[in-house]
């Protein structure tokens, strides 16, 4: 009995301890360190962006138009070469030796033409002293007529000749820039069968892109009475870009992906522009003025759409829903949800709850003085 009485005793002092001893106020949460800017209101373009393939502005397959043995190139693979320029020799002698041909039997019938045009004139003086009768005459005059037919078909033929034998040089039709060598020296070729070697034209040189048809119309408004004027993005080196203007805009959309086709030509004088290349073309159809702007990595997504953490005069965060317009460069236009000069979150927010203190990171801390006090 005595035992039960000295526990119950314990147990009754230290319900009292306990309820003397001063309860721990919870601490208060830190500011969350983010970085902040000011949403901006100033003209920004308003762009498209497509990814684009670089064309040659013309491109030519070079084929022989007669058949004969390449006998020389004049040109190596991947060399540039000027309008005119000879490129390729096929052998001419064949062609030479019908030229002559040819030549011969025009100066043969040339003889004959004349006897038969001299013989025919003798022949109508005599017919009209009655010594010859007009059969004899029409006979000779016909034949001259036929002789002199035979020229003309001899001249033509001289002339083809000539054609084909200045097919044995075969000249660039554009400047441009040779592709690989398909056929060498020594090799037979057929007239316009396959290509020996491939010239691109690479000043200018296109691009080739395509839009969503709801762009239509406001490219059609773009170009409607001016140059619409568009950049390509060098590949492979940033901040590089190549001006031009739009020269071919389709004349159907395509049903099966929505989309229809525009055509840039760029002066390409430094030749950073290779067919064959993808690049991203960015087309400006106007100057959107007055518009409220923060860095794209403010913008944030939820199951509710876009939204941006807002500093309040407090240092507290609202998260507000936003309605983000277009995308320029590395800032993006907010149509609606935010007013110029008010500070955004840019970084951080993943640490972040509506209400929560934040805190600059770009915020400088303060100078301290050097131990001692001022000298």
């Amino acid at each position: 009995m005595k035992q039960t009485s000295i526990i119950v005793t314990f147990f009754v002092v230290f319900l009292l301890c306990t309820s003397c001893t001063p309860k721990k106020e919870p601490k208060a949460k830190l500011p969350v360190p983010v970085k902040v800017v000011q949403a901006v209101q100033k003209d920004v373009p308003v762009q498209v962006k497509a990814i684009g393939t670089i064309e040659a502005y013309t491109s030519v397959a070079i084929k022989s138009q007669v058949g004969g043995q390449i006998a020389r190139l004049h040109f190596a693979e991947g060399s540039n070469v000027e309008k005119g320029a000879l490129l390729i020799s096929i052998d001419p002698e064949p062609f030479q030796a019908t030229l002559h041909q040819f030549e011969a039997a025009l100066a043969k019938d040339q003889a004959q033409a004349k006897f038969a045009r001299e013989q025919a004139e003798r022949y109508a003086g005599l017919l009209k002293e009655g010594i010859v009768t007009h059969d004899q005459y029409d006979l000779l005059r016909s034949n001259a007529e036929s002789l002199a037919a035979t020229l003309v078909a001899d001249r033509a033929a001289i002339k083809n000749a000539k054609i084909q034998l200045d097919y044995c040089s075969i000249r660039s039709p554009i400047s441009g820039r040779t592709g690989t060598i398909a056929l060498q020296p020594g090799n037979l070729v057929k007239a316009n069968d396959l290509p020996i070697v491939t010239v691109n034209q690479l000043t200018p040189i296109y691009a080739t892109f395509s839009i969503p048809e709801k762009m239509l119309s406001a490219v059609k408004l773009a170009l409607a009475g001016k140059e619409l004027k568009i950049e390509a993005v060098i590949p492979n080196e940033p901040g590089s870009t190549e001006a031009g203007t739009i020269s071919f805009l389709d004349n159907a959309v395509n049903p099966a992906t929505g989309t229809i086709k525009l055509k840039g030509v760029f002066a390409n004088t430094s030749r950073k522009l290779w067919p064959g290349q993808f690049t991203d073309v960015v087309m400006t159809l106007g100057i959107r003025k007055n518009a409220v702007v923060v860095p794209t990595n403010a913008i944030q997504t939820s199951q509710q759409g876009q939204f941006i953490y807002v500093v309040k005069q407090d240092n507290s965060v609202e998260m507000r829903q936003v309605t983000a317009a277009m995308v320029v460069g590395e800032d993006t236009v907010v149509d609606k949800g935010l007013a110029a000069g008010e500070t955004v979150v840019t970084d951080g927010q993943l640490r972040l709850t509506p209400g929560a203190v934040v805190e600059s990171k770009d915020k400088q801390p303060a100078v301290k003085q050097p131990a001692g006090g001022k000298n």
